[in-house]
């Protein structure tokens, strides 16, 4: 694969304690070394007009003063120190390149995944939470839309909480269909099946908030029975997936009972989705807090694009789970 990544992200350094951290970032490339067809890109920063497309004007003079001014804690778990701005910017600047790159035809080992830092899919269009910032998966949707790349985006988010921030931003929008498979009742508290879109928007937002315990055989079912046939239904041009790490079975702060192999097998699925409606494909990192399973999860991503197929664990999906699935299928009349 394609690594989109700069030292720059690095600079915003929450601490040794906080969970979002840079050793993120150092994990992944420690895990990647050793791996066969890793390339790294650099890219620029997302200028303003990039970021303001799909956040308020005044709220990035507020995040820019804030950060200049040394930074500190925007909420409780939301910390900025003086770097943040300029990482912020990058980590924006990196989800657009991996959607112009998927865009622009790299696909199977040139696949792109953009490993930027602070995350992005919880930051609403005029505030930060949740670790993040700026919506990076949100600026990188609009700005292909915007410059005439793609007329229509699917953003799957796989990550264990909900990406409030990317539903607000598109919720009334048809052009872009946000999807999210996430753990019931976990920070932010939103993403219930009903939550389907309004306006222009109706039918192009996707909830499957999964209970907690759920591992790579409902996780699976949820993606082929939900996703699988939506994204046909809705014929993107690119999709792009929001991808957390923190429903593997030993993240810190989830529930969920994701295995590493279940990360490829996650993979897998997407890459054929894209394959059979011809939507271009790429990767922009959100959560995921344990540095083994994160490092591990993202390296079974890029093996699986170097061509190692995922072993399929089998088992049986839960009942809770068909149930719950029968109610998002019926919501979009599937």
């Amino acid at each position: 694969m394609q690594f989109g990544y700069s030292d720059v992200c690095l600079e915003h350094d929450t601490g040794d304690r906080h969970p979002e951290s840079p050793d993120r970032l150092r994990a992944i490339r420690e895990g990647l070394k050793r791996e066969h067809e890793v390339i790294y890109q650099e890219a620029p920063p997302a200028d303003r007009s990039a970021i303001e497309a799909v956040h308020d004007e005044d709220y990035v003079d507020e995040i820019e003063a804030f950060c200049a001014e040394g930074g500190g804690n925007w909420d409780p778990d939301t910390v900025a120190t003086e770097g943040t701005f300029d990482a912020a910017l990058m980590s924006a600047g990196l989800a657009r390149w991996a959607a112009i790159e998927a865009l622009s035809g790299s696909n199977g080992r040139r696949t792109p995944f953009a490993i930027g830092r602070p995350p992005g899919h919880h930051a609403v269009e005029d505030d930060a939470m949740g670790f993040c910032f700026f919506n990076n998966a949100a600026v990188a949707a609009q700005a292909v839309i915007d410059e005439g790349r793609a007329d229509r985006v699917l953003i799957f988010d796989w990550d264990v909480h909900h990406g409030n921030g990317t539903q607000d931003i598109f919720y009334d929008r048809e052009d872009v269909f946000y999807a999210s498979i996430h753990e019931q009742g976990l920070y932010p508290g939103t993403g219930e099946i009903e939550e389907t879109g309004t306006g222009n928007g109706d039918g192009t937002t996707l909830n499957v908030p999964l209970s907690a315990g759920a591992g790579d055989e409902e996780y699976r079912h949820a993606i082929d029975e939900t996703l699988a046939p939506l994204c046909e239904r809705f014929d993107p041009d690119l999709l792009f997936v929001s991808a957390g790490f923190d429903a593997h079975r030993h993240d810190p702060i989830s529930r969920m009972r994701v295995s590493t192999e279940g990360y490829g097998m996650l993979t897998d699925r997407v890459r054929s989705i894209a394959n059979r409606v011809g939507a271009d494909l790429g990767f922009v990192l959100e959560g995921g807090y344990g540095l083994d399973t994160l490092s591990d999860g993202v390296k079974t991503v890029h093996e699986t694009f170097d061509g190692r197929a995922p072993i399929d664990a089998g088992g049986d999906v839960n009942d809770s789970t068909q149930v719950l699935v029968e109610d998002v299928r019926s919501q979009f009349d599937l």
